[in-house]
């Protein structure tokens, strides 16, 4: 039996088997499309999210309750097991914010127990890859405050180079101009975003056309990685799958023993994407963002 609970929330987008094989509390936030009823992440059909915002359906993504964290965190605290939750970027969802409220108002009621947190900074294949890295230190019978101490010192160093198929989701999003939307459309620029330091996206570079883009995303890959600090690499693809594995073989010619690990973009970061959207995480030797 595990000695503390590893709660994340759904926009970490890790593999159902990860998540089951590790016994991981997924928290989750909740998505509605076209006005209708909100549904939690875990209940939306990823191939019929991505084929509604092809045909121009709108979808808007809410933070996990307050409520929602503090039943099953109490769940798990009543059963006497201590917590470490590892969340969303606080820079781009209000829903770290809100575990961490709810973990205050309990460590008055369960003071034997410990309850730590980290704000990751990260999301998407990021956070899942801080998460998965946490989940291994359990497993070897690390304590809950070194594997926290771990995740303190590798969360500024996760590179997040993430790309784009169509700008005007970005456009919808408030991330991009109307007119930047259409002449990068119109000349095939593919944008390459990444996570900066305080968790919040940045454009920092652009290819024209998606294969020029996959082989400058795995360009920056080979010139920052450092695999002596976690030996995998997360890729997270909206309904893109067949980028993914390109980019999974790309690695594996270079770097054959290390892990790589490939997942569905969920709704959450899917609704900001678009389809065609594709992350690529993995430890770095320089600061995230740079």
């Amino acid at each position: 039996m595990y000695q503390f609970e590893i709660f994340t929330d759904s926009s970490a987008d890790l593999p159902e088997e990860i998540i089951e094989q590790y016994h991981l509390n997924v928290m989750q936030l909740e998505v509605t499309i076209d006005n209708k009823e909100p549904v939690l992440n875990k209940d939306v059909d990823i191939n019929l999210f991505y084929e509604q915002l092809r045909t121009g359906a709108n979808a808007k993504t809410a933070a996990v309750t307050p409520g929602y964290f503090e039943d099953h965190m109490r769940a798990c605290l009543k059963k006497g097991k201590d917590i470490l939750y590892v969340g969303f970027s606080s820079g781009l969802s209000a829903t770290y914010n809100n575990g961490v409220m709810v973990i205050h108002e309990l460590e008055t009621e369960f003071p034997e127990r410990k309850i730590y947190y980290t704000d990751t900074l990260c999301a998407s294949a990021g956070q899942g890859l801080l998460v998965y890295y946490a989940a291994k230190l359990r497993e070897k019978g690390v304590s809950v405050e070194e594997t926290l101490e771990e995740l303190e010192k590798i969360k500024d160093y996760i590179q997040h180079q993430i790309t784009v198929d169509d700008l005007f989701f970005l456009q919808r999003g408030g991330r991009l101009s109307v007119a930047s939307a259409v002449a990068g459309a119109v000349l095939k620029i593919k944008p390459i975003i990444v996570m900066d330091e305080e968790g919040h996206l940045k454009n920092v570079a652009k290819a024209r056309g998606r294969k020029n883009v996959l082989r400058e995303l795995f360009a920056r890959l080979k010139n920052n990685e450092d695999f002596q600090k976690l030996n995998c690499v997360c890729i997270t693809h909206a309904d893109c799958q067949n980028d993914a594995l390109h980019l999974e073989r790309m690695i594996k010619e270079e770097f054959p023993e290390v892990e790589v690990i490939i997942s569905d973009i969920g709704p959450v970061i899917g609704a900001h994407t678009g389809p065609g959207g594709l992350a690529m995480c993995y430890p770095s030797k320089i600061i995230k963002g740079k």
